[in-house]
């Protein structure tokens, strides 16, 4: 099959997720009340719930078809309406592009667009408050300092966190994952004398953030002190192979850092078979470590009920602003933890003898933060709960499967992850025969349709499927099948 007829057969499954909503941009909503999880349905004052307005909807997916039209005419999506009454909250997706094209927006495993509100906490806090936090007894000082602080507890109750030190405040998830490797490497990594290396487990499918800082501590200990290894792809390339990441852990793993979500293949990790593993064979004190960056924005996330010891995290991916997330860690954890950086802040006494360091998490945050981009985050963190993480996790689903169907039915497209009917998030990543990832991303954004192309920050990955590159659609709960 030719190139063109590949890319315009992309094309053609790829542009029916634009839509045309026209509900008024003042309409807001709440979370289900069918939620299990109390902190997720806290009413907001003069707030109307979100709700489906459909009675009754046909099972997603069932084809009512009797005259052999396509299946996909006929698929239903129960939990369309998310998409309905969200939409009209992110300005940016009415916008046209290029040659006066509808915006298609299918890049969100990258980062989110945001809805107006987390633009207005923005707007607001520098209109208002703009000020340094915990440093001044005046009134602009004060009240950036609630406004910061309070968005520390927004984040806690996103992720169950039992207390809200626990949430340290970072310029994203690949900050947070070089904390850890600093920090854990200044002492816990290093190995008693003659006991061997301490070992550190990833696996191949890992971001590189979740890989090069643990090599580059690796290189600083030395070969005698540390040891990275990756476990690989199952046999059919569409997830983690659970039984090698098992056969590498041993007494002396003193870390296990691997990503809840493959931000490439969708593939969702089994951590709970993964933590009871590691803490019946590695080191007793091994620290979990988990990337939850496609996760936190997708499903409802319990940081106690995951049962790790560390979860790094970025706004961007969950509707909030760029150059902000966070890292959460068991308290007692963080304690055990030397800083990172010294600065202003994260001090208890500084004397021309030495000092001493304040207490988690001002212990990490060193130096003037970034104070609005924390309140973005704090917006954007209220505003997925209130949308209710398993009303989105629940249209994804659904959103997804129909996706990776479409996908898999198109001649000349291989679509990597998990195959249709199983378990995944909501993207694809595909390679068309004959054609570089990038001019199909080129050629489908003539049409308005925004994807990505390249190795998407995994390159070990794509050594692991046999290709170089591969283009990306990922969707949100703004995206819609029309």
């Amino acid at each position: 099959m030719s190139w063109v007829l590949i890319a315009v057969a992309t094309v053609a499954v790829l542009l029916p997720f634009a839509s045309s909503w026209t509900l008024p941009s003042t309409h807001r909503f709440l979370a289900s009340p069918s939620l299990s999880r109390p902190h997720l349905r806290r009413p907001c004052p003069g707030v109307v719930p979100l709700r489906s307005t459909a009675e009754s909807s046909p099972a997603a997916g069932v084809s009512t078809d009797d005259d052999g039209a396509p299946w996909w005419k006929s698929f239903t999506l129960e939990h369309a309406w998310v998409a309905e009454q969200t939409r009209p909250q992110f300005p940016i997706l009415s916008r046209t592009v290029g040659d006066d094209k509808p915006l298609i927006y299918l890049d969100s495993a990258a980062t989110s667009q945001k809805p107006s509100e987390v633009v207005d906490a923005l707007r607001r806090y520098y209109d208002t408050m703009n000020s340094n936090v915990h440093r001044g007894a005046h009134f602009l000082s004060q009240a950036a300092t609630t406004a910061y602080e309070d968005s520390r507890d927004a984040v806690a109750e996103l992720i169950g966190a039992a207390r809200r030190e626990e949430v340290v405040f970072t310029s994203g998830a690949t900050q947070g994952l070089n904390l850890l490797a600093r920090s854990l490497g200044d002492g816990f990594l290093v190995p008693e004398d003659g006991a061997g290396p301490s070992e550190v487990v990833v696996t191949a499918m890992e971001h590189h953030s979740n890989i090069v800082p643990w090599q580059m501590l690796a290189e600083r200990l030395g070969p005698e002190r540390l040891v990275v290894k990756y476990a690989g792809l199952n046999a059919d390339r569409t997830g983690l192979d659970a039984d090698h990441l098992r056969s590498l852990v041993t007494p002396r793993t003193k870390v296990v850092s691997f990503v809840h979500v493959s931000n490439a293949l969708g593939c969702i990790n089994p951590v709970d078979e993964i933590v009871s593993h590691v803490r019946s064979n590695a080191h007793p004190d091994c620290a979990i470590v988990l990337d939850a960056c496609q996760s936190v924005p997708h499903m409802a996330v319990d940081v106690g009920a995951l049962g790790v010891d560390f979860l790094v995290g970025s706004a961007h991916k969950f509707c909030g602003p760029t150059g902000i997330g966070f890292l959460w860690g068991k308290y007692t954890r963080l304690e055990a933890l030397p800083p990172y950086q010294g600065g202003g802040e994260m001090i208890d006494t500084v004397t021309l003898g030495g000092s001493t360091y304040a207490p988690p998490p001002a212990r990490f945050e060193a130096g003037t933060p970034p104070i609005a981009q924390a309140v973005g985050m704090g917006a954007a963190a209220r505003y997925v709960q209130r949308v209710g993480m398993e009303n989105i996790h629940a249209y994804e689903k659904e959103l997804g499967q129909y996706l990776v169907r479409r996908m898999n039915e198109v001649p000349g497209v291989t679509a990597f992850g998990p195959p249709p009917g199983e378990p995944r998030a909501a993207l694809v990543s595909f390679a068309t025969e004959g054609v570089h990832a990038s001019d199909l991303s080129t050629f489908l954004d003539m049409e308005g349709v925004a994807v990505r192309a390249g190795h998407h920050c995994c390159q070990p990955l794509h050594t692991e499927l046999g290709v170089s590159h591969s283009a990306r659609a990922s969707l949100y709960f703004y995206n819609t099948k029309r």
